[in-house]
């Protein structure tokens, strides 16, 4: 059993406590500290977590192996460095870092240290993204032509201002590093290289930042792919991917898979759509699988299934949208698998 720590109490963190309690044989937290004192007590003493004094704290523990941070975006790079100088295993939450020089600095200090590193994308280890994942490798949706992923929330219409998740410093490009970037991870985990975006960010109901963020990309493999995230709508998610032999979605509400085949070939004219094959997966837990998957690799079981280069080459097409936001011009992303 792998005991870990929780650095940021927020409602991430609390969210990451509270998939494990309870539901794993592989991961328990049992130290917890956020720079909210009060708030952390409270929650600590409910979850019966020691209260750490500061993060020096955690890091000279012998009696806590893994560190699993939720905290602003701006921090995670040099947390990932000094958790791996203090030999400790270490999970980031998403975005990995904001900037590609950060990362690769995060990610040798983890190679240094020989240490495990996590990263949160827990879209990765859902029954529907595996079984989509199965079908585009083995050939049954044909040749893949696009994937659109789209992740919308209203969270932006009733974040403060001074939140920090409100401050574009945290969170450039409107809404990428909220929800955007859980679908360009998957991208980069279904297709492989991304070569260059282009994107297009707005301000249209959030008084703070723009809130409505919409993202051209072209793949190394010759394939188009489109992302769309807002902060300032419904909650929705879909992920769609568009092949020669039909087509095969993962949707809300429940993550189910959706794959609706072509249609026999008839004369040419209006054509409708076979019914559709779904498959569901009520309750999965994806934030305990992640962590699970975390604890296995750290007791010498399987590698944590995002490598070292996917995260780096997903840091760099982040760092191009936010440029490209920036500039309104389509940007190449600097770092290929």
């Amino acid at each position: 059993m792998i005991r870990a720590a929780i650095v940021g109490t927020g409602w991430w963190g609390r969210t990451l406590v509270d998939a494990v309690k309870g539901n794993s044989a592989a991961i328990r937290f049992t130290t917890g500290y956020s720079r909210t004192r009060a708030n952390a007590a409270a929650f600590c003493a409910e979850h019966g977590l020691a209260l750490a004094e500061d993060l020096d704290a955690i890091l000279g523990d012998p009696a806590i192996d893994a560190v699993v941070y939720a905290t602003p975006h701006s921090q995670h790079g040099a947390q990932v460095e000094r958790t791996a100088a203090a030999g400790k295993h270490v999970f980031m939450e998403k975005p990995f870092t904001l900037d590609l020089r950060s990362a690769e600095a995060a990610v040798a200090a983890v190679a240094r240290a020989g240490v495990v590193l996590g990263v949160g994308y827990p879209r990765r280890f859902h029954p529907a993204m595996i079984e989509l994942k199965a079908r585009i490798v083995d050939g049954r949706l044909g040749a893949i032509g696009h994937c659109a992923g789209e992740q919308t929330t209203p969270a932006g219409l009733t974040m403060p201002a001074d939140y920090w998740r409100a401050d574009p410093s945290e969170a450039p490009a409107g809404a990428m590093t909220a929800s955007g970037v859980h679908n360009l991870d998957a991208m980069v985990h279904l297709f492989g290289a991304i070569d260059e975006v282009y994107c297009h960010n707005l301000r249209r109901a959030v008084g703070y930042g723009a809130d409505t963020t919409s993202v051209m990309l072209g793949l190394r493999n010759g394939m188009s792919a489109s992302l769309f995230c807002s902060l300032a709508t419904a909650v929705s998610y879909r992920l769609a991917v568009f092949g020669s032999k039909g087509c095969a979605e993962i949707l809300r509400p429940g993550f189910e898979f959706r794959f609706t085949p072509m249609a026999e070939r008839r004369a040419p004219g209006r054509q409708t759509a076979p019914e559709p094959e779904v498959v569901e997966h009520k309750g999965f837990n994806a934030l305990a699988a992640e962590l699970d998957a975390f604890a296995a690799a750290i007791e010498g079981g399987p590698a944590y299934p995002i490598p070292a280069a996917e995260i780096l080459h997903g840091v760099a097409a982040f760092e191009a949208i936010v440029h490209s936001a920036e500039t309104r011009r389509p940007v190449k992303v600097a770092h290929q698998l």
